[in-house]
């Protein structure tokens, strides 16, 4: 028996989770975990299970899956658990969601394949060749914009990766980029969306007092910091917080906050259905 990740979205409508579990019956497959969701509003079921799958039935417990949900349009994937999720890392001169990535990679925890890791900087350099990742240095400017862009889309395309993690990549992505990968470019954002934007978030929090500080982790979009949210969390702070500290609450905030995102998007936790998300943790 091998296990698979199952997801599908499609339309709620009466006989999905039949047609599914009686196919995994007559494969002779067992499934190990699952969980659904039906939205009323948008009239859209999710559903993600975990199922072991006779070896050598893969392929036609694909097609038998796809022929018994045909008739719901569906969305459907199934992926080997033991397939691991290639991954490219960007990142500019700050480094702590790019240390706490690197450390549950190698610890084993964080199931991906970190495949290479891009910088416009050659700063992060030194902390990235020990881990044995390729190092790819692209310099951005505005007249070389496009140029970057493009042998970025040649890394991606020569390396298989599956999705894009902005560990505070600190450029804007244009967007005819964006459009090319929707649902595969997840970035951190050092604000509990919706929140200050512009420059020098924490000291515009600080001037106002706030008593909470957070991330957001979500899909990029062409609307600048406006995409789908996959994951969030806060940090209560008080008078005597100074900038400084708000600062080094928000560095730890973040780099659980995207951590926590990757790992669910890699474990295909994380279903969209329009400008919001399905989380099954």
């Amino acid at each position: 028996m091998i296990s698979h990740v199952l997801t599908l979205r499609c339309s709620d409508e009466p006989g999905i989770v039949a047609a599914v579990s009686q196919t995994i019956y007559a494969h002779g497959a067992n499934i190990t975990e699952s969980a659904q969701y039906a939205h009323e509003r948008s009239q859209t079921f999710t559903l993600r299970m975990e199922v072991d799958v006779p070896a050598g039935e893969e392929i036609r417990f694909d097609a038998a899956l796809r022929e018994a949900l045909a008739r719901f349009d569906p969305i459907l994937s199934l992926r080997r658990k033991s397939k691991l999720r290639r991954v490219i890392l960007m990142v500019s001169r700050a480094d702590h969601c790019l240390w706490d990535l690197l450390y549950h990679w190698q610890a084993g925890d964080l199931p991906i394949d970190i495949v290479a890791v891009v910088s416009n900087h050659e700063s992060l350099k030194p902390l990235v060749e020990p881990h044995g990742i390729p190092f790819h240095l692209l310099p951005i400017t505005p007249e070389t914009k496009t140029e970057q862009e493009t042998k970025l889309r040649e890394l991606v395309a020569e390396t298989g990766t599956d999705f894009i993690v902005l560990a505070r990549y600190m450029q804007i992505l244009s967007d005819e980029f964006c459009s090319h990968y929707p649902g595969r470019i997840i970035n951190i954002h050092h604000s509990f969306l919706p929140g200050f934007k512009g420059a020098k978030p924490y000291h515009q929090a600080y001037a106002r007092g706030v008593k909470l500080i957070g991330a957001t982790a979500h899909y990029v979009t062409s609307d600048l910091d406006e995409g789908p949210i996959i994951e969030q969390d806060v940090v209560r702070i008080s008078h005597r917080h100074l900038e400084d500290d708000l600062v080094n609450m928000g560095r730890d905030v973040e780099r659980r906050v995207l951590t926590r995102a990757v790992r669910l998007h890699a474990e295909d936790r994380v279903m969209l259905t329009g400008a919001r998300t399905v989380v099954f943790e």
